[in-house]
């Protein structure tokens, strides 16, 4: 991709953008029409998400090269414990190095790293030198990288939290800390000891290479939108070869507990319809599409299929973004 030209990956909304277009105020998440408000001369890219799902696929395969201990964020994020990794002497930058390396030239997509003592400040080293670049944070350099960052920059502080904590003085970590944990529990309730913790740099959670997944689907965004209930249905029984597929692959056949349809119209409202069910079904997953649709009545921006689990298996669930989807009822 050419740096000079502003391009954007888009569906509804902004998918990730290159600098050229950040520069003009866009950025992820942010609706279409807004960006191209404040650049009207932006090339729009769809999405392909088989060529993500392949890279992503060589990227972790790259990964667990060096380490077993890999946790994979996102499509295009992971976390690596290469503590007692025997490659390249031990040295996690020189790990780190070579991999950016390789998935340079196995890939051709540039990469940045993070290499820190702990996951928070490895996050956070990883943004530093974007795009293209490698960041270290030696063990005794911790307390002062993390006492200049603002308070934004800490896990789970969003807008209303750093608006909080700068009404009360605190605009950096280092502010932060003259905080008791009292103090910090008696504004910010449980989340107040990890403030506390983290704007010291601590962070004790481990690279944990599992993580349990509750369910599995597939859905799909169409433009223009799906017109009516026989264009969805249509559509069905391709989102049910690809959910069949992601079953097979995760091995979660004896798992299922339940199966699912979820819907987004046109207007962005959202509905999910579900029911007990221990295989997947065609049939139920048409009565369950039908159901969702005749809730609004309107043309179909979002379609999705799947299945949730007992809780007895543990797969590993990644997304384009690192978010938790939120499961929405009409």
């Amino acid at each position: 991709m050419n740096a000079h030209v502003r391009k954007i990956i888009h569906c509804d909304c902004v998918a990730t953008c290159n600098y050229e277009a950040r520069r003009y105020g866009i950025h992820s998440a942010m609706a279409t029409a807004q960006a191209v408000k404040l650049c009207p001369d932006l090339i729009l890219v769809p999405p392909n998400m088989e060529k993500y799902r392949v890279a992503s696929r060589q990227i972790m395969d790259i990964y667990r090269d060096y380490t077993d201990l890999v946790e994979p964020l996102s499509l295009d994020e992971a976390y690596l414990d290469v503590t007692n990794a025997p490659h390249c002497k031990g040295s996690a930058t020189l790990i780190a190095q070579e991999i950016r390396r390789r998935i340079f030239e196995t890939v051709g997509i540039t990469a940045s790293a993070g290499v820190a003592p702990n996951k928070f400040v490895a996050k956070i080293a990883s943004d530093w030198n974007k795009p293209d670049g490698l960041f270290l944070v030696r063990p005794g350099e911790v307390d002062a990288f993390v006492a200049a960052l603002p308070v934004k920059k800490l896990f789970g502080v969003g807008k209303v939290t750093a608006a909080k904590l700068h009404s009360l003085g605190a605009q950096t970590c280092g502010d932060l800390r003259d905080w008791s944990i009292d103090k910090l529990q008696q504004h910010f309730g449980s989340f107040g000891a990890r403030l506390y913790d983290l704007c010291r740099g601590i962070d004790y959670r481990d690279v944990n290479p599992v993580r349990e997944r509750k369910s599995i689907s597939t859905e799909e965004t169409y433009t223009p939108d799906v017109p009516d209930l026989a264009g969805c249905l249509a559509l069905l029984p391709d989102l049910y070869e690809h959910l069949l597929g992601r079953i097979k692959r995760n091995n979660a056949e004896k798992f299922i507990n339940k199966l699912f349809v979820k819907i987004k119209f046109a207007d962005f409202q959202r509905t999910t319809v579900e029911c007990v069910g221990y295989a997947p079904n065609m049939e139920t997953y048409r009565r369950l599409m039908e159901t969702g649709w005749l809730r609004a009545s309107r043309p179909v921006r979002l379609l999705g299929v799947g299945v949730r689990l007992s809780d007895t298996e543990t797969v590993e669930q990644l997304s384009l973004f690192d978010e938790r989807s939120e499961r929405a009822t009409h």
